[in-house]
């Protein structure tokens, strides 16, 4: 760890699952440069200080009432945390770089909140943005106005199959979808989004220039601002989680009786949800793969009934003699673990990454938003993963279980995903590209001292 070095940074997440976690990654990695941390969160999904000693911890109001926190409607959420959230997050801000502790160098906001940028600037604080995502999706979302230009958007069943020769090897059905009932107001976000990331004095990704190099290339001339690929976050440091919800740890002692490879792991994240129709063939097709298999069913995660009893027999049988169901897992110990051999996944980019980064090839399910793109991109670029491109048939899933744990066709998917993940090891190693791009963040940051306290005119970078 480096000696402190009187420099204190504000970090802002959005309060769902996952931009939290790398929100409270990142915060570890610039504390362990020497920076001191204070983290401005909001009444919802409050983070647990416990696991983060080191860091000071501020709530703001946000003013959400139960229903209005739900996260059914994304857009909306998004709309209402930042309608709401302005004036009590100048608010502590102003406090925060008025008080005696070491002074505020930096503000580094979630990219969920438009409105960070200007309130920094009243309290004479630069801001840097963290995107959660990749940089694939990013420069998708950024093309939205484009994609509707050409009528890619919104997007019409009759031409799912159509490429879109702008993002190769992209077709309209691998377009970001958002379940909303406002899509005006969902492109009126996703400008704000946008503009405030390239106003700000800097972007920070949770990627790596071996993985994404392309995009980072093409972001890198299309934003007049500094970029720092320093990822994978959560392989730069001792794991500490950030889970909102319960993490059940017997999977691990489960896992450890199983052979090397031999396990999927099936898990759709936080907030992506089947319907029963879909849960009784994921079931189906976990027996029918004959594979041992440990399976997140969280609660919610159902759109209906969520009861295990209710599956088929033969599903029951298949987990009382090779498979585990529990409610959350502590997913970087379970990716890591010698006997996962393939993760079936909705491809939010937390999972992707942490895929990429353990070498487990994955099975495809993408369900909203960046997904769809993160999936094509793990089928058909990065070649580490199969997509289940046409629904959920109890064969299909079978098959591809077994493709990738056991039969030769899946030999040349385990190679490639082996080989990433030694690049996303050797990238965090000296003089790898991230560790490079650390020590440039790092260095940004302390470069802003000066300016913030003179109050003079934002730097381009």
């Amino acid at each position: 760890m480096n000696q402190r070095n009187n420099r204190r940074l504000v970090l802002f997440p959005g309060p769902i699952q996952g931009h939290i976690n790398p929100m409270l990654q990142l915060a570890q990695i610039l504390h362990d440069r020497g920076f001191s941390i204070t983290i401005l969160h909001t009444d919802l999904n409050s983070p647990d200080p416990f696991p983060h000693p080191s860091f000071a911890f501020r709530s703001i109001g946000d003013g959400l009432g139960q229903s209005e926190a739900s996260t059914s409607d994304i857009v909306r959420l998004i709309m209402l945390l930042n309608a709401r959230c302005a004036a009590p997050f100048e608010e502590r801000l102003r406090e925060e770089v008025s008080s005696p502790d070491a002074p505020v160098t930096c503000l580094i906001a979630d990219a969920l909140f438009s409105f960070a940028r200007d309130v920094a600037e009243r309290a004479g604080v630069r801001t840097m943005v963290l995107r959660t995502g990749g940089a694939t999706a990013l420069r998708i979302f950024a093309g939205f106005r484009l994609l509707r230009e050409r009528g890619y958007l919104p997007i019409e069943e009759s031409r799912l199959e159509d490429p879109v020769p702008e993002f190769p090897p992209l077709r309209v059905k691998d377009l970001p979808r958002v379940n909303t009932g406002e899509p005006e107001l969902f492109d009126r976000i996703l400008n704000d989004r946008i503009e405030g990331i390239k106003d700000s004095s800097g972007l920070i990704l949770n990627t790596f220039e071996d993985l994404e190099q392309p995009a980072l290339s093409l972001l890198r001339q299309e934003y007049p601002i500094a970029v720092f690929p320093i990822g994978p976050f959560h392989k730069c440091g001792p794991s500490s989680s950030g889970s909102l919800l319960a993490e059940d740890r017997s999977c691990i002692s489960w896992l450890d009786k199983q052979a090397p490879n031999s396990v999927v792991y099936v898990s759709f994240g936080s907030i992506a949800s089947v319907n029963e129709s879909e849960f009784s063939e994921i079931a189906l097709g976990l027996a029918d793969s004959q594979q041992p298999f440990l399976w997140v069913v969280r609660p919610g995660s159902v759109r209906g009934s969520e009861l295990v009893e209710n599956l088929p027999g033969c599903f029951l049988e298949a987990l009382e003699e090779r498979g585990k169901i529990v409610k959350w897992a502590p997913q970087h110990e379970v990716l890591a673990h010698r006997a996962v051999g393939a993760f079936w996944t909705h491809n939010g980019w937390n999972s992707t990454l942490e895929s990429i980064s353990e070498g487990v090839p994955m099975i495809c399910m993408p369900c909203f938003s960046d997904q769809n793109v993160n999936a094509r991109f793990v089928s058909d670029v990065w070649r580490v993963g199969v997509h289940l491109n046409n629904g959920l048939e109890r064969r299909k899933i079978a098959e591809a279980i077994r493709k990738l744990l056991v039969e030769k066709e899946g030999e040349e998917v385990r190679e490639r995903a082996a080989q990433f993940k030694e690049k996303a090891n050797s990238c965090l190693m000296q003089g790898g590209s991230s560790f490079q791009s650390l020590d440039g963040l790092a260095n940004h940051i302390l470069s802003f001292e000066l300016t913030n306290h003179q109050h003079k005119p934002q730097l381009r970078s």
